[in-house]
């Protein structure tokens, strides 16, 4: 009998490339790896479900399975996970010196419905008491102009979404302040440029992301693994094998990371980095599986149904399958 065929949209990451050289295997099937950025693959899959297997914003997900419309099937591989401390930009002569000082102001965001968005905003409310709805929030390509929320979504009349111009982006109206500052996982490129006027609203990003951890244990989930519901309804064996893999691939890659005889990515001090994740986090950092992480999700899936965003609040349960949610032991 031969393998089970699949279409598999991921990022290139380390973690991952184990899987994409072929030295680690997925049980039963014969993958074809498609290496694209996360915008694309986030819209191809939920405007059209093109991919069998595939990287997913865990928001997008959240929200398509509140609704009960969603054609994938969570697997708990957590393939992107940040702090997202450093994704909050400010103008620095706006009188924003503090998180408190966001109140009143008009913010740009790719899409509100953000993974890192969803995160932000809970930062922003828990540690600061800034509500959602106390910022009107300016929605637009950060650096093209035209994007729209990829997913039509219904929000409390409470919370206030307006479109970035036709012909502006993000970018554009941070340089030019038609905006007071900007959220989303990527840096503004006025930022990466050196603009004179354009700043992180926390100075030491590190700093303050290492205390919120301290504080709440919380290493944000930003993407999750997902197959396609069909797929999964004819082979259950699949989100099983699929966790192994992709569990087998983050160990390859972390004991890669952890050898020191020659350094694997090209950024001075890793070793030194390393070792300081693991003070602050433990040895297993960047954990799959729902049990070391029921606690980030239930944090994630509370603030993505107060923000508007799910019409229900979801159970963590209701995200995967339930094959994935239990483990063998010997």
């Amino acid at each position: 009998m031969s393998d089970l065929r699949l279409s598999i949209a991921i990022g290139d990451y380390d973690r991952n490339r184990p899987l994409i050289d072929g030295a680690v295997q997925i049980d039963g099937v014969d993958p074809v790896f498609m290496k694209l950025v996360p915008e694309e693959i986030f819209f191809r899959a939920f405007r059209h479900a093109e991919f069998d297997v595939c990287e997913a914003s865990l928001s997008s997900f959240t929200l398509k399975t509140a609704r009960g419309d969603s054609p994938y099937v969570g697997v708990p591989a957590f393939l992107s996970r940040a702090f997202r401390h450093t994704g909050i930009f400010i103008r620095t002569d706006r009188g924003i010196a503090r998180p408190e000082d966001l109140r009143g102001k008009r913010i740009g965001c790719p899409e509100y419905q953000l993974t890192a968005c969803v995160w932000i905003r809970a930062i922003l409310e828990n540690d600061y008491g800034v509500k959602p709805s106390e910022v009107t929030w300016v929605r637009g390509g950060l650096e093209q102009p035209g994007r729209a929320e990829k997913i039509s979504i219904e929000l409390p009349p409470e919370i206030t979404v307006v479109p970035a111009p036709a012909d502006r982006s993000l970018n554009e109206m941070l340089m030019d302040g038609e905006i007071d500052g900007y959220i989303g996982p990527r840096s503004p490129p006025a930022f990466e440029a050196g603009h004179p006027r354009i700043a992180r609203l926390f100075p030491d990003p590190t700093a303050a992301a290492s205390d919120y951890y301290r504080r709440t244990r919380i290493f944000p989930i930003m993407h999750v693994l997902c197959v396609r519901r069909s797929i999964v309804e004819a082979q259950p064996w699949l989100p099983a094998a699929l966790l192994k893999a992709f569990e087998q691939s983050k160990a390859a890659a972390l004991a890669k990371l952890a050898d020191t005889s020659a350094t694997k990515i090209t950024l001075p001090f890793v070793e030194e980095q390393l070792q300081a994740a693991r003070s602050l986090m433990g040895q297993d950092f960047w954990s799959y599986g729902v049990g070391p992480n029921r606690h980030a999700l239930e944090a994630f899936l509370q603030a993505h149904h107060s923000q508007g965003l799910s019409s229900r609040r979801l159970s963590v349960e209701e995200l995967f399958h339930s094959s994935t949610l239990e483990a063998f032991k010997i």
